[in-house]
């Protein structure tokens, strides 16, 4: 039994319904989010991605995770700067503020 408005078209890419889901979310769309967790380095600088890293997008607020309350520090310093520099990196996608949780980093 066909499902309800299933047509006989081809299948359609995964990206437009995840993006309406992420949307009802509260979330930016997935190719931006995809490029702020893959491109983090470039975004922030190595130095500082070699310490924090994106833990979370929604409505507006960027939660980032460092590895101990010194970088925490680093990155409210730098807050304008870094909130200018993530929304270039995402192509417009509003960031109004960014959080920050101390989250170690487990593993070797």
């Amino acid at each position: 039994m066909p499902l309800p408005d299933d047509r006989d078209e081809e299948p359609a890419p995964v990206g437009a319904a995840l993006d309406r889901v992420v949307g009802r979310l509260g979330g930016p769309p997935v190719d931006a989010l995809t490029r702020l967790f893959e491109g983090w380095s470039g975004v922030v600088g190595e130095r500082l991605a070699a310490h924090s890293r994106p833990l979370a997008l929604r409505d507006g607020v960027l939660v980032v995770g460092v590895e101990d309350p010194a970088w925490s520090t680093e990155i409210r310093f730098l807050g304008p700067a870094l909130l200018e520099r993530v929304r270039t990196g995402l192509g417009g996608v509003t960031v109004t503020s960014v959080e920050v949780r101390v989250r170690p980093r487990t593993g070797a």
